[in-house]
């Protein structure tokens, strides 16, 4: 790919622009960021980086977007962090706000981007670079399921003391309090979770999986976490930059699909060149189809309130 663009220069941001060029993804990364200085500063920082590292993909540090021009892939991050004692809800208004002005700033530039959002709530800001870019769905994804996964996989493997490799996580649904986890699709070496452990290891582990992300603010207390939702960003970018058809629990605009209509949640899909290829329908029990219900009626409910 030509050229990979990072909105945001925080801790997310500036981490996946980091992994991007260590892994030569792009031929140039650019990271914007409104605050002057800490753009340029970091990037320039990551381009010294290179010839210790071994990668020759460029590094730009901008607070003006028409270095962006012809990106292949947008990552939005931008927005304020979690504190201690706030939902991700609380961070509606203002990272809509956020949101809506650096994808009207990207699309301006890059009209054939592929978006990838990560600023929270994401599900929510999903929606607005959905509806502010224009864009088919297809180019428009949250980077959700793919961090809850992560964590679930990681839980799981520390309770059976287990290699990480070896284990497969699916969480559907929005990001935060109502995901759903599946434990029937989420098996360590092909055996299926609930061989393995009972219920009660597994609803706890859920319970942590849910409160993943304010577990780490709570640790950090002045930010949230950046280190495994950068590399969840950085593995969807992978799958679209090398057109690896990865099937991925990503959150997407669903017209239909597992009776949703209207929304963005987190389903499986496969992701390529083109972005979202396909959407993955697996069958659900009932009480999993409750709980996706209850997911998307929850976003539907905050979208509501953006009224856009």
């Amino acid at each position: 790919m030509k050229k990979i663009t990072v909105v945001g220069a925080g801790n997310v941001g500036a981490t996946v622009a980091q992994r991007i060029a260590e892994k030569e993804f792009a031929n140039e990364v650019v990271l914007v960021d409104v605050v002057d200085g800490i753009p340029q500063g970091k990037g320039l920082d990551m381009f010294e980086s290179a010839p210790v590292e071994g990668f020759d993909s460029k590094v730009l540090g901008t607070t003006n977007y028409d270095a962006t021009a012809g990106s292949d892939i947008v990552v939005i991050t931008a927005g304020i962090a979690r504190k201690p004692g706030m939902s991700r809800d609380d961070l509606q208004k203002t990272n809509a706000d956020i949101v809506k002005s650096c994808t009207e700033q990207a699309v301006a530039k890059s009209p054939n981007a592929i978006i990838v959002v990560v600023s929270n709530p994401l599900d929510v800001m999903t929606y607005v670079a959905y509806k502010v870019s224009g864009f088919e769905r297809h180019r428009v994804i949250g980077m959700a399921g793919v961090l809850d996964s992560a964590r679930f996989r990681s839980f799981i493997a520390l309770e059976l003391n287990v290699s990480v490799e070896d284990v497969s996580a699916f969480v559907l649904g929005g990001h935060g309090d109502s995901m759903v986890p599946l434990p029937r699709y989420s098996t360590v070496a092909g055996i299926p979770l609930p061989d393995l452990m009972n219920k009660e290891t597994i609803d706890r582990l859920v319970k942590r999986t849910r409160d993943g992300g304010i577990e780490i603010v709570n640790y950090l207390k002045t930010g949230s976490a950046y280190y495994a939702p950068s590399s969840s960003a950085v593995q969807m970018i992978e799958a679209i930059a090398k057109d690896k058809k990865r099937i991925l629990p990503c959150a997407t605009w669903l017209t239909g699909e597992y009776g949703q209509k209207d929304v963005v949640a987190g389903v499986p899909i496969k992701l390529g060149r083109k972005g979202m290829e396909q959407i993955i329908q697996i069958k659900l029990m009932p009480d999993e189809q409750a709980a996706l219900d209850k997911s998307a009626a929850d976003v539907k409910a905050n979208i509501a309130k953006l009224g856009i």
